[in-house]
């Protein structure tokens, strides 16, 4: 499985566990590292500065060949810890960083100085040109079957016309949860596979057994989109309480982000209270659960260590 992907890594397999909130941590990407793939934790994971260093650290210290770690950053201004998460990632050092929601345009520049690679996810060919020009290494094809903040095109669709637009290798993020997903993105055209959901269920993953069983007990059937936790449509899995508080915002809410003055205050504030939302229902056992999983949850049948699931995926 030699790609772009693999070679820019020095990875074995062209998979990156992909960053999730929450539910990323370095026990996942260690493993993940040692199974040959590269893993990927949100910097919003962790509360300071300082928790962030020691992760940074711990995961340099555990690096195997044919493996690598990185970090996603929220790049846009909702998140106001950015700025001291990339000086502090790029004066540590990792082998990527993922950019999201954002201009990438600075993290790319001060990443390129430290010797990081930068993947910027894209939901289009018109943001997947922005960013090649901006120097991104790889864009990441966010399409319509990715978990959390997904795009509006099919996995083919959107790969085949980004690989025949750029320059730049295509990862694909979305709709991958077993080997024959994997060779299914890589021969539409993909260097690699960006996998999140099927890792929820790991013994690794630190959220949850009622999580984790969520992703075993429901299906690509099950999963809905809602407006009710970041502001932004996020995938979730349609439990009962789901179903309760339904997936549009408030009219308070649509009102606001109508106003240009308060619209951008506003996502700040949503962005706030649904990230302690998802934080509740992945960290404690509650009848109030909104679980953000995407449909590849399909595939997931048992709770598995990160190294069986890296298994499904090349084997």
């Amino acid at each position: 499985m030699t790609t772009d992907l693999t070679k820019q890594l020095n990875i074995t397999y062209p998979i990156i566990q992909a960053p999730m909130f929450l539910v990323s941590n370095v026990a996942m990407v260690t493993e993940a590292m040692k199974a040959g793939i590269a893993g990927c934790i949100p910097a919003l994971n962790y509360r300071t500065l300082d928790e962030l260093r020691a992760a940074i650290r711990e995961l340099k210290a555990n690096k195997v060949d044919g493996g690598a770690f990185g970090f996603n950053l929220i790049v846009n201004k909702s998140n106001i810890k950015y700025k001291g998460q990339l000086e502090v990632l790029c004066e540590e050092g990792c082998d990527f960083i993922i950019t999201s929601l954002g201009n990438p345009e600075e993290t790319i520049n001060q990443a390129h100085k430290a010797g990081i690679k930068v993947y910027c996810d894209v939901v289009d060919l018109k943001f997947a040109k922005k960013v090649e020009g901006l120097g991104a290494d790889a864009a990441i094809a966010v399409n319509n079957e990715a978990g959390g903040h997904r795009g509006n095109i099919s996995p083919e669709n959107l790969i085949r016309e980004l690989t025949s637009n750029l320059t730049i290798p295509v990862i694909s993020a979305g709709g991958v949860g077993c080997k024959a997903d994997v060779d299914e993105m890589l021969g539409y055209g993909a260097s690699g596979v960006s996998v999140g959901s099927p890792f929820i269920a790991s013994t690794e993953a630190e959220v949850t057994q009622e999580y984790k069983q969520a992703c075993v007990d429901y299906g690509a059937d099950d999963i809905v989109m809602t407006e009710r936790i970041s502001g932004t449509p996020c995938t979730v899995i349609n439990t009962p309480y789901v179903q309760k508080i339904g997936t549009k915002q408030t009219w308070i809410e649509s009102v606001l982000n109508k106003n240009r003055k308060l619209k951008k205050w506003v996502k700040m504030i949503r962005f706030s209270i649904g990230m302690k939302a998802t934080e509740k229902a992945a960290k404690k056992a509650t009848y109030k659960t909104v679980w953000v999983a995407g449909p590849s949850i399909e595939h997931t049948n048992a709770i598995l260590t990160t190294k069986d699931i890296v298994a499904k995926l090349t084997q």
